[in-house]
């Protein structure tokens, strides 16, 4: 696949919301196909291609597989959060697999923009620690370090203990402003952790799944193919494994 593909990490207050910048080009004549997966993050793109105008996206959760298609000559700039800046940054709740169009010149990015990836960074981080509320709470603040750190295999109740807040009122927030349970979060999160066993064929559960046959199940579930299937990445049609870096 011929793509390009850099990130790079948040600085200072946005590290904990910002998971990570990054951009993705298809400097080929011909149209990729792929396959997103599940990966737990929040995304904004910013897009400009041959064929399209330029826009800007607001991509919520998901919890399946999506088809999609990069265009020939396209280039995208992107956003992914961590949850916790729904409410501290983006400050709109979202529905599952939801899709929004943003406003012509949100976040004062422009076209132009998208020539420097690393000028981006610099400016999307600054509107973003300008957007950053203050006072974030403490018990969403350990519970999302909990999730992460954890790779979501820590189970409902213990965190709920562990932050001091009930699995119902947790539960409550997740859906009123995420649109899925804590334990189906967790869920995404545990299946995101196995992209880099799955790329080196490691086709057995290292995040705390029950068995093999559980593992399978999640997998299937996910990416809509087995582990197998997976790691061998066809045509490079999994774009989360092929982004992965590579081994040195």
């Amino acid at each position: 696949m011929n793509l390009e593909y850099q990130i790079k990490k948040p600085e200072g207050t946005l590290e904990g919301f910002v998971d990570f910048f990054w951009m993705l080009a298809n400097p080929s004549s011909e149209e990729q196909e792929v396959v997103v997966l599940p990966d737990g993050r929040v995304d904004v793109f910013f897009s400009v291609s041959a064929a399209e105008p330029y826009g800007a996206l607001l991509m919520g959760l998901s919890d399946e597989p999506q088809r999609s298609v990069i265009v020939a000559g396209s280039r995208t700039f992107a956003v992914s959060f961590n949850l916790l800046a729904v409410e501290y940054i983006l400050d709109t709740p979202i529905s599952l697999s939801s899709m929004q169009q943003l406003r012509d010149g949100f976040w004062g990015v422009t076209e132009k923009d998208l020539d420097d990836f690393d000028g981006f960074c610099t400016k999307v981080s600054a509107v973003l620690s300008r957007l950053l509320k203050p006072d974030v709470d403490d018990r969403k603040r350990q519970l999302f370090e909990l999730i992460y750190s954890t790779n979501g295999t820590v189970a409902v109740k213990e965190l709920s203990d562990k932050v001091f807040w009930s699995s119902r009122q947790i539960n409550r927030y997740f859906n009123q402003w995420f649109g899925l349970s804590l334990k189906a979060y967790c869920n995404i999160l545990r299946f995101r952790a196995s992209f880099p066993h799955i790329k080196d064929g490691k086709l057995y559960p290292e995040q705390n799944y029950t068995d093999q046959a559980h593992f399978i199940k999640e997998v299937k579930k996910y990416a809509g193919v087995s582990p197998k299937e997976l790691s061998r990445n066809k045509d490079e049609r999994f774009i989360h494994i092929t982004t992965l870096p590579r081994k040195r």
